[in-house]
């Protein structure tokens, strides 16, 4: 056994040797110091511990200081009654307080009493029992939330078996610290009859055994138990602090002083207030400027130098700030942050700004919100932020759309005008700037709020500079929404099905698929501006067909097909006909000869001449198909439709190509042409 717990074991032995063996005075001046020495230590360390856990042996400690202060209660109470004597320190402190009159002694003796029981004791205990409740009700959470760490991988395993050692010794600490004020308040309970029976059996036994009289009893016994009340109360006050502290600093960020100089030094302007306050006190009243003025004075100076603290303590913090950039741009990682692209971006012209800024009225903001949540319920895809910023490079009415760092579209707009357009027939009386609709390439003129009435009593469609940007944003989302879905979007994807329908994941991935196989599942129907918000139908439908094949155009077509009822109702209006442009028999068997079949998948290989033949025969009945009014959708049979598709998006990318599968039988199909060779 080591030296130093040799002797805390003999100390702690002797601790309970002195209630029964009578102690020397000398030794008890010696040990009463010891006492309030102790006391006083074990102050000042809660009062510069930052966390209660640094302090952890504070329960066990208090017992053995309540311990002690017994022991040396019962010594000197032995000595009081025995030989009348309390030693130095008991006497001194007896005599200092009360001098000569005794009664101001006990009334000091029983303020610091009260005190201690009511006032600290009380509170230290409570708050210790409502801290041990909180901290055990909240263990659950904390495990989960440690738990949730190690499985996203934010910590190892040894840092959350260390969080979890930490949540263990909080809720013992606060545990044992609800048991060990209750020490406290039995010592108090114990001081108040120590001093009764001091005075009492001092009384009797001055009169009778030492033959005092009754006045010098009373004197000598009276400053006696003072003094021992006031020598064993006193350290019991501090520690009944010490554990005050302790258990109410729970959201500290340092010791006590920093704590205090930190949060209540913060506010120099409230000083300047006190002092006013202060000095009408003593302007206004009996008390006096003499009291008031200098303290005031005092004040003012203080919240002055806070100020200017304050103020230099800033101008620190700004110039740290601005030299660790300084040290960021030159430093070889910065060049790291510059490779991140945005996947989609809104850049302005400073004549532009007021769309963007709320305070002129701008709610291109709200606009954005509005055009995710369309995507979202139209595509079922969860659009990336768009990042909004204005370009000087710009000119100033001008605007661009970019997808992943490369320009996409770009319009002009006329922020005190309206883009009007035409119905199909010219009105000479609009007149305007003439220009082009963004979105749709459409003819029309930028005119004035004179000529807005007009143009709408003429049939124009008029809208407003937002909605022009809305609309042409809204447009290029969805014409590139395969390329703002990746590995990364799809795997958020799948957890959001997974949550509902954890069966149906765990069976398609990874054992049949991939997250990349179904990416690129995605990325076709999204090409083909076909909604993937049903993700369960396009889950079940690559669950029953991923085993037999791994290519993602086959299992396309699998799900496009299960996606029936909701691509016939996107192409066809309720209760109307189907009006489609057919593939001729030549057409698709030239088609089915020139697939190629190969390891990577199957593609079409068709000589130049027969390419230009269809793509001349399919421009004429799509021509015919627009000058009538209608939407032109090419319908093909089952096996050629997605070979047909690759070959017209080079050129008709927004021609939706449809295989007889893939509508309804309900739909009436009205062929109003036919593409053969």
């Amino acid at each position: 056994m080591k030296v130093k717990d040799l002797a805390i074991l003999i100390g702690i032995i002797g601790i309970v040797l002195m209630m029964v063996i009578p102690v020397p005075l000398v030794m008890m001046d010696f040990l009463l110091i010891v006492n309030i020495s102790a006391a006083l230590m074990i102050l000042l360390i809660a009062m510069n511990t930052q966390k209660a856990l640094d302090f952890s042996i504070f329960p066990a400690l208090l017992l053995i200081t309540t311990l002690f202060r017994l022991a040396l209660n019962v010594s000197s109470t032995r000595n009081i009654l025995s030989k009348a004597e309390g030693g130095d320190v008991v006497e001194t402190f007896g005599r200092f307080v009360a001098g000569n009159q005794i009664a101001v002694g006990f009334v000091v003796f029983l303020i610091l009493v009260v005190v201690q029981f009511i006032v600290i004791t009380k509170g230290s205990e409570r708050v210790a029992e409502v801290a041990a409740r909180f901290t055990l009700d909240a263990m659950p959470g904390k495990q989960m939330s440690i738990d949730a760490d190690l499985n996203s991988g934010l910590i190892n395993e040894q840092q959350a078996r260390d969080r979890r050692e930490k949540i263990e010794r909080e809720a013992d600490f606060y545990g044992a610290m609800d048991g060990a004020s209750k020490f406290v308040k039995g010592d108090a309970i114990a001081s108040i009859v120590i001093l009764i029976i001091n005075l009492l059996g001092g009384f009797v036994i001055g009169m009778s055994v030492h033959g005092m009289p009754f006045s010098e009893a009373l004197e000598t016994y009276s400053i006696l138990t003072i003094g021992d009340g006031l020598v064993s109360q006193i350290p019991a006050l501090l520690i009944s602090t010490a554990a005050g502290l302790i258990v109410t600093r729970a959201a500290s960020e340092g010791n006590l002083a920093y704590d205090l100089s930190n949060q209540m030094l913060q506010q120099p302007k409230l000083l300047y207030i006190v002092a006013g306050t202060v000095a009408l006190l003593g302007l206004a009243t009996p008390i006096g400027p003499v009291a008031t003025l200098p303290f005031a004075g005092v004040l003012v100076f203080a919240g002055y130098r806070m100020s200017a603290n304050l103020a230099k303590k800033q101008q620190e913090e700004e110039l740290i700030i601005e030299e660790q950039q300084i040290e960021e741009v030159r430093s070889p990682e910065s060049v790291i942050s510059l490779l991140q692209v945005d996947p989609i971006e809104f850049e302005f012209g400073y004549g532009l700004i007021p769309l963007a800024d709320t305070q002129q009225g701008g709610d291109l903001l709200d606009r954005i919100i509005m055009i995710r949540r369309q995507c979202a319920l139209e595509l079922g895809l969860v659009v990336p932020v768009i990042r909004i910023r204005d370009n000087i490079q710009l000119k100033p009415n001008e605007y661009v759309i970019k997808i992943k760092g490369n320009t996409v579209a770009r319009g002009e707009l006329l922020l005190n005008h309206y883009l009007a357009m035409s119905p199909g027939y010219d009105d000479e009386s609009i007149i305007g700037i003439e220009t082009q609709e963004p979105a749709f390439g459409l003819p029309a003129l930028w005119i004035d709020e004179v000529t807005k009435e007009r143009a709408e009593v003429s049939g124009y469609t008029v809208v407003d500079p937002p909605s022009v940007v809305a609309t042409h944003l809204t447009e290029i989302i969805k014409r590139h929404a395969h390329e703002l879905i990746g590995r990364q979007e799809t795997k958020a994807l799948v957890e959001n099905v997974k949550e509902s329908y954890p069966a149906l994941v765990d069976e398609l991935i990874p054992n049949i698929l991939t997250v990349g196989d179904i990416q690129k599942v995605l990325v076709k129907l999204l090409r083909e501006k076909i909604s993937i918000r049903d993700l369960v139908t396009i889950f079940e439908t690559l669950a029953d067909h991923g085993n037999y094949t791994k290519d993602p155009d086959v299992l396309t077509e699998y799900v496009r097909q299960s996606l029936s009822r909701q691509i016939t109702n996107q192409f066809s209006a309720a209760g109307e006909s189907l009006k489609v442009i057919t593939v001729g028999p030549s057409l698709e068997k030239k088609i089915a000869e020139g697939v190629q079949q190969t390891d990577q998948g199957s593609y079409l290989a068709l000589d130049p001449v027969s390419t230009q033949q269809i793509y001349h025969r399919l421009n004429e009945q799509v021509t015919r198909q627009l000058q009538s009014g209608q939407q032109p959708i090419v319908l093909a049979s089952p096996t050629i439709r997605m070979y047909l598709r690759q070959l017209v998006e080079r050129t008709m990318q927004d021609i939706p190509v449809l295989s007889y599968s893939e509508l309804e039988p309900s739909v009436e199909v009205q062929s109003v042409g036919v593409v053969n060779l």
